[in-house]
């Protein structure tokens, strides 16, 4: 019932011994800051599965709503049987720090490194340490700032694709000073005198 949460493509092989697949994630979040660590977590008969736990390395692809329904498909095939790569016309990229492919089409990709892997269940969570980041250059304003807002991502939630709408204000609001409005009446409309010095 914790709905909405972000749903990304998650590439992974690419090496000689596994083709490079794609699996949606829904299952998947941030878990450390220093250093930066995300988990994601993925049944056990799932083809990636195998694939991750073999290499040790995958990519948290972020996709926009432009993609919503290759990303719908990617998470209904099985890479068993299809390369996703090739039948979703999604182009694979180099990534950074590891040897799967980024997803091009994706405006963030997170390149990650397995550091723990837990069997909790029906999915076994990879904890992984982020070791590169790439985002589309148009998301980056003249400050350097990620502008997130300009992404227009998509987020999952009890069986459906929900589209991210614009920021409501940013982290520490609440408690953020503001300058105090001047009160109407006679004082805001009154001419300000000059003060005689001497």
């Amino acid at each position: 019932m914790l709905s909405p949460v972000p749903v990304v493509l998650v590439s992974c092989g690419g090496t000689a011994e596994w083709q490079a697949n794609i699996i949606t994630i829904a299952w998947v979040g941030s878990v450390c800051s220093d250093p930066p660590m995300l988990s994601i977590s993925v049944r056990a008969e799932r083809h990636s599965y195998e694939i991750i736990k073999a290499t040790g390395e995958f990519v948290v692809n972020v996709p926009s709503q432009e993609l919503t329904k290759i990303t719908d498909w990617c998470g209904m095939v099985s890479g068993r049987k299809v390369d996703k790569f090739k039948e979703s016309g999604l182009t694979p990229g180099a990534a950074l720090k590891v040897g799967c492919p980024i997803i091009q089409e994706c405006p963030i990709n997170i390149e990650c490194q397995v550091r723990q892997t837990l069997a909790l269940g029906t999915h076994t969570m990879f904890v992984a340490e982020v070791v590169g980041v790439q985002v589309t250059a148009a998301l980056i304003d003249t400050k350097g700032k990620l502008r997130l807002d300009q992404a227009g991502l998509i987020a999952y939630g009890l069986g459906h694709y929900f589209p991210l709408g614009p920021a409501i204000d940013h982290f520490g609001f609440s408690i953020r000073k503001r300058k105090p409005k001047p009160r109407p009446g006679k004082l805001a409309n009154r001419p300000r005198r000059s003060r005689k010095t001497g």
